[in-house]
Protein backbone atom coordinates (compact mmCIF):
# COMPACT_ATOMS: atom_id res chain seq x y z
CA UNK A 1 0.00 0.00 0.00
CA UNK A 2 2.50 2.63 1.17
CA UNK A 3 4.52 2.30 -2.36
CA UNK A 4 1.45 2.68 -4.48
CA UNK A 5 0.96 6.01 -1.94
CA UNK A 6 4.61 7.08 -2.55
CA UNK A 7 4.50 6.58 -6.43
CA UNK A 8 1.15 8.70 -6.46
CA UNK A 9 2.71 11.56 -4.39
CA UNK A 10 5.36 11.52 -6.95
CA UNK A 11 2.87 11.73 -9.57
CA UNK A 12 1.30 14.71 -8.03
CA UNK A 13 3.88 16.23 -7.20
CA UNK A 14 5.06 16.21 -11.02
CA UNK A 15 1.90 17.61 -12.11
CA UNK A 16 1.63 20.60 -9.58
CA UNK A 17 5.02 21.81 -9.17
CA UNK A 18 4.59 22.48 -12.88
CA UNK A 19 3.77 26.38 -13.21
CA UNK A 20 2.91 26.93 -9.41
CA UNK A 21 5.00 29.44 -7.67
CA UNK A 22 5.04 30.70 -4.64
CA UNK A 23 2.71 33.79 -3.07
CA UNK A 24 4.98 35.96 -1.52
CA UNK A 25 2.23 37.46 0.62
CA UNK A 26 1.25 33.38 2.21
CA UNK A 27 5.10 33.50 3.34
CA UNK A 28 5.07 36.70 4.51
CA UNK A 29 2.54 35.94 7.05
CA UNK A 30 3.29 32.44 7.94
CA UNK A 31 6.44 34.46 9.60
CA UNK A 32 3.55 34.70 12.23
CA UNK A 33 3.24 31.17 12.88
CA UNK A 34 6.79 31.20 14.50
CA UNK A 35 8.58 29.20 17.65
CA UNK A 36 8.03 32.07 20.07
CA UNK A 37 4.24 32.50 19.54
CA UNK A 38 3.45 28.89 19.66
CA UNK A 39 5.77 28.68 23.47
CA UNK A 40 3.81 31.36 24.38
CA UNK A 41 0.48 29.71 23.77
CA UNK A 42 1.61 26.07 24.84
CA UNK A 43 3.27 27.07 27.82
CA UNK A 44 -0.42 28.58 29.42
CA UNK A 45 -2.63 25.66 28.03
CA UNK A 46 -0.83 23.19 29.31
CA UNK A 47 0.71 24.48 32.64
CA UNK A 48 -0.79 22.72 35.66
CA UNK A 49 -2.94 25.67 36.20
CA UNK A 50 -4.98 24.45 33.59
CA UNK A 51 -5.22 20.98 35.49
CA UNK A 52 -5.49 18.90 31.96
CA UNK A 53 -8.37 20.88 30.64
CA UNK A 54 -10.80 17.84 30.99
CA UNK A 55 -14.30 18.19 29.65
CA UNK A 56 -16.65 19.98 31.83
CA UNK A 57 -14.35 20.65 34.66
CA UNK A 58 -12.82 24.02 36.06
CA UNK A 59 -8.93 23.65 34.09
CA UNK A 60 -11.34 23.46 30.73
CA UNK A 61 -12.97 26.89 31.16
CA UNK A 62 -9.91 28.37 31.90
CA UNK A 63 -8.83 27.06 28.62
CA UNK A 64 -11.79 28.61 27.02
CA UNK A 65 -11.63 31.67 28.49
CA UNK A 66 -8.24 32.16 27.10
CA UNK A 67 -8.61 31.42 23.26
CA UNK A 68 -11.60 33.50 23.43
CA UNK A 69 -9.49 36.28 24.80
CA UNK A 70 -7.03 35.81 22.10
CA UNK A 71 -9.37 35.74 19.32
CA UNK A 72 -10.44 38.89 20.53
CA UNK A 73 -6.71 40.13 20.45
CA UNK A 74 -6.96 39.36 17.00
CA UNK A 75 -9.87 41.15 16.03
CA UNK A 76 -11.65 38.25 14.67
CA UNK A 77 -15.58 38.36 15.16
CA UNK A 78 -17.89 36.25 17.57
CA UNK A 79 -19.90 34.73 15.24
CA UNK A 80 -22.44 32.99 17.85
CA UNK A 81 -25.26 35.86 18.59
CA UNK A 82 -22.26 37.47 19.50
CA UNK A 83 -20.02 35.79 21.48
CA UNK A 84 -16.93 33.15 21.15
CA UNK A 85 -18.83 30.42 22.51
CA UNK A 86 -21.08 28.06 21.53
CA UNK A 87 -22.57 26.47 24.44
CA UNK A 88 -22.82 22.19 24.01
CA UNK A 89 -24.92 21.07 26.15
CA UNK A 90 -23.67 17.27 27.59
CA UNK A 91 -24.93 15.03 30.01
CA UNK A 92 -23.05 12.48 32.37
CA UNK A 93 -24.92 9.74 31.54
CA UNK A 94 -24.27 7.72 35.39
CA UNK A 95 -26.17 4.58 36.54
CA UNK A 96 -26.66 3.69 39.26
CA UNK A 97 -26.24 -0.20 39.60
CA UNK A 98 -28.35 -1.25 42.90
CA UNK A 99 -27.18 -4.70 42.71
CA UNK A 100 -25.59 -7.50 40.25
CA UNK A 101 -25.30 -11.05 41.54
CA UNK A 102 -24.47 -13.58 39.29
CA UNK A 103 -25.37 -17.72 40.37
CA UNK A 104 -26.00 -16.18 44.10
CA UNK A 105 -22.26 -13.97 43.68
CA UNK A 106 -22.98 -10.45 43.59
CA UNK A 107 -20.82 -8.20 41.65
CA UNK A 108 -19.26 -5.07 42.33
CA UNK A 109 -18.93 -1.90 39.52
CA UNK A 110 -15.28 -0.67 38.84
CA UNK A 111 -14.00 -3.78 40.46
CA UNK A 112 -15.77 -6.51 38.74
CA UNK A 113 -17.35 -5.14 35.97
CA UNK A 114 -17.62 -1.54 33.80
CA UNK A 115 -21.46 -0.59 32.72
CA UNK A 116 -22.84 1.58 29.92
CA UNK A 117 -26.24 1.93 29.23
CA UNK A 118 -28.40 5.37 28.54
CA UNK A 119 -31.68 4.25 29.45
CA UNK A 120 -34.62 4.37 31.98
CA UNK A 121 -34.34 2.35 34.99
CA UNK A 122 -34.44 -1.97 34.58
CA UNK A 123 -34.90 -4.79 36.57
CA UNK A 124 -33.62 -8.19 34.71
CA UNK A 125 -34.02 -11.40 36.10
CA UNK A 126 -32.38 -14.51 33.83
CA UNK A 127 -32.49 -17.94 34.73
CA UNK A 128 -30.35 -18.84 31.83
CA UNK A 129 -28.26 -16.79 29.13
CA UNK A 130 -27.51 -17.17 25.13
CA UNK A 131 -23.86 -17.32 24.41
CA UNK A 132 -23.10 -16.17 21.17
CA UNK A 133 -19.85 -16.30 20.54
CA UNK A 134 -17.95 -13.53 18.85
CA UNK A 135 -21.31 -11.72 18.17
CA UNK A 136 -20.28 -11.66 14.55
CA UNK A 137 -22.87 -11.52 11.82
CA UNK A 138 -20.60 -12.13 8.12
CA UNK A 139 -21.54 -13.34 5.11
CA UNK A 140 -19.60 -16.62 5.61
CA UNK A 141 -20.09 -16.93 9.71
CA UNK A 142 -23.12 -15.71 11.99
CA UNK A 143 -23.18 -15.63 15.71
CA UNK A 144 -26.78 -15.36 15.53
CA UNK A 145 -27.51 -17.28 12.68
CA UNK A 146 -31.14 -18.72 13.23
CA UNK A 147 -31.08 -17.61 17.22
CA UNK A 148 -33.95 -15.09 18.43
CA UNK A 149 -31.75 -13.27 21.22
CA UNK A 150 -34.70 -10.64 21.88
CA UNK A 151 -35.31 -9.70 25.62
CA UNK A 152 -32.33 -12.32 26.78
CA UNK A 153 -29.42 -11.74 28.45
CA UNK A 154 -26.46 -13.05 26.58
CA UNK A 155 -22.67 -13.22 27.24
CA UNK A 156 -20.37 -12.70 23.88
CA UNK A 157 -16.86 -12.53 23.19
CA UNK A 158 -15.72 -8.74 23.22
CA UNK A 159 -12.35 -9.25 20.85
CA UNK A 160 -10.99 -10.49 18.14
CA UNK A 161 -12.62 -13.15 16.14
CA UNK A 162 -12.56 -17.07 15.44
CA UNK A 163 -8.73 -17.78 14.62
CA UNK A 164 -7.33 -21.41 14.05
CA UNK A 165 -3.81 -21.69 13.34
CA UNK A 166 -3.12 -17.83 12.48
CA UNK A 167 -6.72 -18.11 9.77
CA UNK A 168 -9.52 -16.02 10.44
CA UNK A 169 -12.25 -17.89 9.83
CA UNK A 170 -14.21 -14.52 8.45
CA UNK A 171 -11.20 -13.11 6.27
CA UNK A 172 -10.04 -16.93 5.80
CA UNK A 173 -6.59 -15.33 5.79
CA UNK A 174 -4.23 -13.78 8.67
CA UNK A 175 -5.56 -10.39 8.22
CA UNK A 176 -8.42 -9.46 11.19
CA UNK A 177 -11.59 -8.22 9.22
CA UNK A 178 -13.27 -4.95 10.19
CA UNK A 179 -15.34 -6.91 12.90
CA UNK A 180 -12.38 -7.31 15.31
CA UNK A 181 -10.90 -3.67 14.06
CA UNK A 182 -14.00 -1.85 14.08
CA UNK A 183 -14.77 -0.14 17.79
CA UNK A 184 -18.69 -0.45 17.59
CA UNK A 185 -19.74 -3.02 14.33
CA UNK A 186 -19.89 -6.08 16.78
CA UNK A 187 -22.36 -4.57 19.50
CA UNK A 188 -24.34 -2.63 16.93
CA UNK A 189 -24.94 -6.30 15.07
CA UNK A 190 -25.99 -7.63 18.57
CA UNK A 191 -28.04 -4.39 19.95
CA UNK A 192 -29.80 -4.82 16.53
CA UNK A 193 -31.24 -7.67 17.60
CA UNK A 194 -32.81 -6.56 20.63
CA UNK A 195 -31.28 -8.46 23.81
CA UNK A 196 -31.84 -6.87 27.23
CA UNK A 197 -28.35 -7.63 28.58
CA UNK A 198 -24.64 -8.02 27.28
CA UNK A 199 -22.43 -9.24 29.07
CA UNK A 200 -19.16 -8.74 26.87
CA UNK A 201 -15.91 -10.22 27.57
CA UNK A 202 -12.20 -9.01 27.22
CA UNK A 203 -9.19 -9.60 28.42
CA UNK A 204 -9.05 -6.03 28.08
CA UNK A 205 -11.60 -5.01 30.81
CA UNK A 206 -8.82 -6.30 33.77
CA UNK A 207 -6.18 -3.02 33.01
CA UNK A 208 -9.72 -0.68 32.83
CA UNK A 209 -10.92 -1.76 35.85
CA UNK A 210 -7.80 -1.16 37.50
CA UNK A 211 -7.95 2.31 36.68
CA UNK A 212 -11.55 2.83 37.12
CA UNK A 213 -12.55 5.78 39.19
CA UNK A 214 -16.34 6.67 39.47
CA UNK A 215 -17.91 9.82 37.74
CA UNK A 216 -14.84 8.93 34.67
CA UNK A 217 -17.20 7.21 32.28
CA UNK A 218 -17.87 8.73 28.39
CA UNK A 219 -20.19 11.81 28.45
CA UNK A 220 -23.08 12.53 25.10
CA UNK A 221 -25.05 15.24 24.02
CA UNK A 222 -27.56 16.26 26.33
CA UNK A 223 -30.52 15.95 23.29
CA UNK A 224 -29.31 11.86 23.17
CA UNK A 225 -30.78 11.23 26.37
CA UNK A 226 -33.83 12.88 26.24
CA UNK A 227 -34.58 10.86 23.08
CA UNK A 228 -33.43 8.00 24.93
CA UNK A 229 -36.26 5.70 25.88
CA UNK A 230 -35.96 2.07 27.23
CA UNK A 231 -37.71 0.14 24.30
CA UNK A 232 -36.14 1.77 21.54
CA UNK A 233 -33.66 -0.95 19.54
CA UNK A 234 -30.56 -0.96 20.88
CA UNK A 235 -31.11 -0.07 24.16
CA UNK A 236 -29.80 -2.71 26.14
CA UNK A 237 -26.69 -2.06 28.52
CA UNK A 238 -23.61 -3.21 28.03
CA UNK A 239 -21.42 -5.05 30.75
CA UNK A 240 -18.07 -5.40 30.75
CA UNK A 241 -16.30 -7.89 32.20
CA UNK A 242 -13.22 -10.23 32.57
CA UNK A 243 -13.07 -13.75 31.80
CA UNK A 244 -12.85 -14.79 35.63
CA UNK A 245 -15.70 -13.03 36.11
CA UNK A 246 -17.68 -14.59 33.06
CA UNK A 247 -16.53 -18.15 34.86
CA UNK A 248 -18.65 -16.87 37.55
CA UNK A 249 -21.69 -16.26 35.09
CA UNK A 250 -20.77 -19.53 33.65
CA UNK A 251 -20.80 -21.74 36.59
CA UNK A 252 -24.17 -23.41 36.67
CA UNK A 253 -23.95 -24.39 32.74
CA UNK A 254 -20.68 -27.00 33.24
CA UNK A 255 -18.82 -24.37 31.11
CA UNK A 256 -16.19 -22.37 31.28
CA UNK A 257 -15.39 -19.20 28.90
CA UNK A 258 -11.79 -20.51 27.84
CA UNK A 259 -13.82 -24.12 26.74
CA UNK A 260 -16.39 -22.38 24.89
CA UNK A 261 -14.14 -19.99 22.92
CA UNK A 262 -11.66 -22.97 21.94
CA UNK A 263 -14.29 -24.77 20.16
CA UNK A 264 -15.19 -21.89 17.83
CA UNK A 265 -11.33 -20.95 17.26
CA UNK A 266 -11.04 -24.79 16.38
CA UNK A 267 -13.79 -25.65 14.48
CA UNK A 268 -14.48 -22.53 12.88
CA UNK A 269 -18.10 -22.85 13.41
CA UNK A 270 -20.37 -20.82 15.59
CA UNK A 271 -20.95 -22.49 19.28
CA UNK A 272 -24.06 -20.33 20.20
CA UNK A 273 -26.18 -22.08 23.13
CA UNK A 274 -28.43 -21.49 25.66
CA UNK A 275 -27.12 -21.98 29.01
CA UNK A 276 -27.92 -22.11 33.01
CA UNK A 277 -27.45 -19.44 34.77
CA UNK A 278 -29.01 -17.11 37.72
CA UNK A 279 -28.63 -13.73 36.19
CA UNK A 280 -30.36 -10.07 38.34
CA UNK A 281 -29.48 -7.20 37.87
CA UNK A 282 -31.52 -3.38 38.56
CA UNK A 283 -30.33 -0.12 38.00
CA UNK A 284 -31.25 3.79 37.46
CA UNK A 285 -29.71 6.51 35.17
CA UNK A 286 -28.02 9.25 37.67
CA UNK A 287 -27.45 11.48 35.12
CA UNK A 288 -25.60 15.12 35.51
CA UNK A 289 -25.54 18.25 33.38
CA UNK A 290 -22.06 19.27 32.49
CA UNK A 291 -21.49 22.66 31.00
CA UNK A 292 -18.99 22.89 28.18
CA UNK A 293 -18.70 25.37 25.11
CA UNK A 294 -17.02 25.53 21.80
CA UNK A 295 -15.07 28.55 20.73
CA UNK A 296 -15.37 29.84 17.37
CA UNK A 297 -13.06 33.09 16.10
CA UNK A 298 -14.32 34.08 12.48
CA UNK A 299 -12.95 36.01 9.87
CA UNK A 300 -14.83 36.95 7.08
CA UNK A 301 -13.67 36.78 3.50
CA UNK A 302 -14.08 39.04 0.36
CA UNK A 303 -16.14 38.01 -2.81
CA UNK A 304 -16.08 34.25 -1.69
CA UNK A 305 -17.06 35.46 1.62
CA UNK A 306 -19.95 32.95 1.87
CA UNK A 307 -17.94 30.14 1.69
CA UNK A 308 -15.51 29.07 3.89
CA UNK A 309 -12.51 27.26 5.81
CA UNK A 310 -12.66 25.33 9.07
CA UNK A 311 -9.33 25.08 10.65
CA UNK A 312 -10.12 22.77 14.13
CA UNK A 313 -8.15 21.21 17.20
CA UNK A 314 -9.63 20.53 20.36
CA UNK A 315 -8.65 22.07 23.57
CA UNK A 316 -10.04 19.47 25.74
CA UNK A 317 -7.76 16.94 27.46
CA UNK A 318 -8.26 13.87 30.53
CA UNK A 319 -7.77 16.24 33.46
CA UNK A 320 -6.12 14.90 36.58
CA UNK A 321 -4.23 11.14 37.63
CA UNK A 322 -6.25 9.30 39.55
CA UNK A 323 -2.78 6.46 40.16
CA UNK A 324 -1.31 7.87 43.29
CA UNK A 325 1.89 8.46 41.26
CA UNK A 326 3.41 12.13 42.18
CA UNK A 327 2.02 14.12 39.13
CA UNK A 328 -1.04 14.31 39.32
CA UNK A 329 -2.10 16.46 36.08
CA UNK A 330 -2.43 14.87 32.26
CA UNK A 331 -0.96 18.03 30.53
CA UNK A 332 -1.68 17.12 27.18
CA UNK A 333 0.76 19.44 25.63
CA UNK A 334 0.90 17.64 22.67
CA UNK A 335 -2.57 15.86 22.63
CA UNK A 336 -4.05 18.47 21.95
CA UNK A 337 -2.14 21.96 23.56
CA UNK A 338 0.03 21.46 19.99
CA UNK A 339 -2.73 21.85 17.65
CA UNK A 340 -4.64 24.43 19.67
CA UNK A 341 -1.75 26.67 19.58
CA UNK A 342 -1.29 25.61 15.99
CA UNK A 343 -4.78 26.85 15.05
CA UNK A 344 -3.94 29.84 17.60
CA UNK A 345 -0.85 30.81 15.09
CA UNK A 346 -2.90 30.57 12.10
CA UNK A 347 -5.66 32.28 13.11
CA UNK A 348 -2.97 35.47 14.23
CA UNK A 349 -1.16 34.87 10.64
CA UNK A 350 -4.69 35.43 9.09
CA UNK A 351 -5.12 38.35 11.45
CA UNK A 352 -2.07 40.00 9.98
CA UNK A 353 -3.06 39.49 6.52
CA UNK A 354 -6.40 40.81 6.59
CA UNK A 355 -5.15 44.16 8.37
CA UNK A 356 -2.48 44.65 5.70
CA UNK A 357 -5.00 44.61 2.92
CA UNK A 358 -4.66 41.14 1.72
CA UNK A 359 -7.37 38.99 3.77
CA UNK A 360 -8.39 35.58 2.41
CA UNK A 361 -11.51 35.84 -0.47
CA UNK A 362 -13.49 32.92 1.47
CA UNK A 363 -14.35 33.56 5.45
CA UNK A 364 -12.36 31.21 7.94
CA UNK A 365 -13.96 29.66 10.95
CA UNK A 366 -11.37 28.66 13.88
CA UNK A 367 -12.96 25.82 15.83
CA UNK A 368 -11.61 24.86 19.34
CA UNK A 369 -13.80 22.46 19.72
CA UNK A 370 -14.50 20.49 23.59
CA UNK A 371 -15.04 16.93 24.13
CA UNK A 372 -12.75 14.83 21.74
CA UNK A 373 -11.56 13.09 24.44
CA UNK A 374 -15.13 11.93 25.45
CA UNK A 375 -16.17 10.81 22.61
CA UNK A 376 -16.24 13.78 19.13
CA UNK A 377 -18.69 15.09 20.86
CA UNK A 378 -17.92 19.30 20.46
CA UNK A 379 -17.14 18.56 16.82
CA UNK A 380 -20.33 16.22 16.89
CA UNK A 381 -22.63 19.18 18.02
CA UNK A 382 -21.36 21.78 15.77
CA UNK A 383 -21.72 19.44 12.91
CA UNK A 384 -25.33 19.24 14.10
CA UNK A 385 -25.80 22.28 15.29
CA UNK A 386 -23.55 24.44 12.33
CA UNK A 387 -23.21 27.90 13.05
CA UNK A 388 -22.75 28.87 9.10
CA UNK A 389 -23.97 26.31 6.70
CA UNK A 390 -22.45 22.53 6.13
CA UNK A 391 -22.54 23.12 2.50
CA UNK A 392 -21.39 26.46 2.35
CA UNK A 393 -18.07 24.96 4.41
CA UNK A 394 -15.09 23.97 1.71
CA UNK A 395 -13.41 22.21 3.49
CA UNK A 396 -12.28 21.04 7.45
CA UNK A 397 -8.46 21.34 7.82
CA UNK A 398 -8.55 19.44 11.68
CA UNK A 399 -4.99 19.26 13.64
CA UNK A 400 -4.68 16.53 16.53
CA UNK A 401 -0.67 16.27 18.20
CA UNK A 402 1.84 18.14 15.83
CA UNK A 403 4.35 18.53 18.52
CA UNK A 404 6.01 15.61 19.14
CA UNK A 405 7.78 12.54 17.42
CA UNK A 406 5.80 9.24 16.97
CA UNK A 407 7.09 6.11 17.97
CA UNK A 408 7.64 4.85 14.32
CA UNK A 409 10.47 7.77 13.99
CA UNK A 410 12.32 7.77 17.01
CA UNK A 411 14.95 6.24 15.17
CA UNK A 412 14.78 7.87 11.53
CA UNK A 413 17.29 10.51 10.82
CA UNK A 414 14.53 12.75 9.04
CA UNK A 415 12.09 12.74 12.12
CA UNK A 416 12.30 16.42 12.51
CA UNK A 417 10.57 16.83 9.04
CA UNK A 418 7.56 14.73 8.48
CA UNK A 419 3.82 14.70 9.16
CA UNK A 420 0.89 11.96 8.98
CA UNK A 421 -1.80 13.58 6.80
CA UNK A 422 -4.80 11.41 6.73
CA UNK A 423 -8.08 11.84 4.92
CA UNK A 424 -7.11 14.21 2.58
CA UNK A 425 -8.08 11.76 -0.79
CA UNK A 426 -11.05 10.72 1.04
CA UNK A 427 -13.42 12.68 -0.39
CA UNK A 428 -11.48 14.96 -3.16
CA UNK A 429 -9.13 14.70 -5.72
CA UNK A 430 -9.11 18.44 -5.98
CA UNK A 431 -8.19 18.60 -2.00
CA UNK A 432 -5.26 15.87 -2.02
CA UNK A 433 -3.22 17.43 -5.04
CA UNK A 434 -3.87 20.99 -2.89
CA UNK A 435 -2.37 19.51 -0.15
CA UNK A 436 0.18 18.16 -1.76
CA UNK A 437 1.12 21.22 -3.82
CA UNK A 438 1.42 23.35 -0.31
CA UNK A 439 3.76 20.63 1.05
CA UNK A 440 6.13 20.39 -2.21
CA UNK A 441 6.28 24.49 -2.98
CA UNK A 442 6.62 25.43 0.35
CA UNK A 443 6.97 23.05 3.63
CA UNK A 444 8.77 20.08 1.77
CA UNK A 445 8.06 17.61 4.49
CA UNK A 446 7.86 13.83 3.94
CA UNK A 447 4.18 13.36 3.74
CA UNK A 448 3.67 9.55 5.39
CA UNK A 449 0.22 8.76 4.79
CA UNK A 450 0.33 4.83 7.00
CA UNK A 451 -2.70 5.55 8.61
CA UNK A 452 -4.36 6.76 5.33
CA UNK A 453 -5.08 3.20 4.50
CA UNK A 454 -8.42 2.06 5.28
CA UNK A 455 -6.84 -1.70 6.72
CA UNK A 456 -4.45 0.33 9.19
CA UNK A 457 -5.60 -1.32 12.45
CA UNK A 458 -5.29 2.21 14.45
CA UNK A 459 -8.27 3.54 12.34
CA UNK A 460 -6.77 7.09 13.37
CA UNK A 461 -9.13 8.51 10.31
CA UNK A 462 -12.33 8.21 12.76
CA UNK A 463 -10.59 9.28 16.35
CA UNK A 464 -10.05 13.10 15.87
CA UNK A 465 -12.53 16.19 15.14
CA UNK A 466 -12.40 16.13 11.37
CA UNK A 467 -14.83 13.18 11.46
CA UNK A 468 -17.95 14.48 12.35
CA UNK A 469 -17.19 16.94 8.89
CA UNK A 470 -16.25 13.97 7.00
CA UNK A 471 -19.21 12.07 7.24
CA UNK A 472 -21.07 14.97 6.05
CA UNK A 473 -19.61 15.18 2.74
CA UNK A 474 -17.11 18.18 3.53
CA UNK A 475 -13.49 17.35 2.54
CA UNK A 476 -10.84 17.17 5.24
CA UNK A 477 -6.99 17.03 6.14
CA UNK A 478 -6.33 15.30 9.26
CA UNK A 479 -2.46 16.30 10.42
CA UNK A 480 -0.78 14.12 13.34
CA UNK A 481 2.87 13.04 14.59
CA UNK A 482 1.50 9.39 15.70
CA UNK A 483 1.30 8.04 18.98
CA UNK A 484 4.34 8.42 21.39
CA UNK A 485 5.07 7.15 24.55
CA UNK A 486 3.33 9.89 26.45
CA UNK A 487 0.13 9.61 25.30
CA UNK A 488 -2.58 10.27 27.54
CA UNK A 489 -0.04 10.25 30.76
CA UNK A 490 1.10 12.79 33.06
CA UNK A 491 4.72 12.81 30.78
CA UNK A 492 2.82 14.80 27.59
CA UNK A 493 4.88 18.03 29.04
CA UNK A 494 5.65 21.39 26.99
CA UNK A 495 9.17 20.29 28.06
CA UNK A 496 9.32 17.69 25.75
CA UNK A 497 7.51 19.51 22.75
CA UNK A 498 10.00 20.37 19.54
CA UNK A 499 8.55 23.86 18.91
CA UNK A 500 10.49 24.34 15.28
CA UNK A 501 8.58 20.58 14.01
CA UNK A 502 5.43 22.12 15.60
CA UNK A 503 5.54 25.48 13.77
CA UNK A 504 6.44 23.86 10.71
CA UNK A 505 3.77 21.14 10.41
CA UNK A 506 0.93 24.37 11.58
CA UNK A 507 2.48 26.10 8.49
CA UNK A 508 1.69 22.99 6.17
CA UNK A 509 -1.93 23.86 7.38
CA UNK A 510 -1.53 27.05 6.95
CA UNK A 511 -0.54 27.09 2.95
CA UNK A 512 -3.16 24.54 2.20
CA UNK A 513 -6.12 27.04 3.75
CA UNK A 514 -4.24 29.77 1.97
CA UNK A 515 -4.73 27.97 -1.54
CA UNK A 516 -8.21 26.88 -0.84
CA UNK A 517 -9.19 30.46 0.29
CA UNK A 518 -8.07 31.90 -1.97
CA UNK A 519 -8.75 29.71 -5.42
CA UNK A 520 -11.50 30.35 -7.91
CA UNK A 521 -13.39 26.97 -7.55
CA UNK A 522 -13.68 24.84 -3.95
CA UNK A 523 -12.66 21.61 -4.03
CA UNK A 524 -14.78 19.06 -5.77
CA UNK A 525 -16.03 16.07 -3.94
CA UNK A 526 -15.89 13.35 -6.65
CA UNK A 527 -14.20 10.47 -4.31
CA UNK A 528 -16.23 7.35 -2.69
CA UNK A 529 -14.79 7.05 0.08
CA UNK A 530 -12.70 3.58 0.57
CA UNK A 531 -12.50 4.03 4.98
CA UNK A 532 -14.67 1.13 6.54
CA UNK A 533 -18.18 2.53 7.11
CA UNK A 534 -18.04 1.64 10.67
CA UNK A 535 -16.42 2.76 13.58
Amino acid sequence: MMIKQSLLALLVLGFSTHGYSQDPNAQKFAAEINVKNAKKHLNILASDKFEGRETGKPGAEKAAKYIAKEFKKLKLSAPVNGSYFQDVPLVDPSIDVTSFTANGMSLKLGKDFLFTDSGDAKSIEAKEIVFIGYGIGAENYDDLKNIDIAGKVVLMINKGEPMNNGVSAISKSSKASEWSTSQFKRLQYVMSKSPSLILAVSPDVTATLQSYSPGSGRLTIKKKIKAAGNNRPGSAAVVSITPDVANQILKNSGKNYENLKSAIDNSGTPQSQVLKSQISMNYEPANKDVKSVNILGYLEGSDLKDELVVYSAHYDHIGLTTDGGADKVNNGADDDGSGTTGVLSIARAYAKAKKAGHGPRRSVLFLMVTGEEKGLLGSEYYSLNPVFPMANTITNLNIDMIGRTGELYKNDADSANYCYLIGSDKLSTDLHKISENANAVYTKMKIDYKYNDPNDPERIYYRSDHYNFAKNGVPIVFYFNGVHEDYHKPGDEVSKINFELLTKRAQLVYYTGWDLLNRDKRPVVDVKNDMPATR
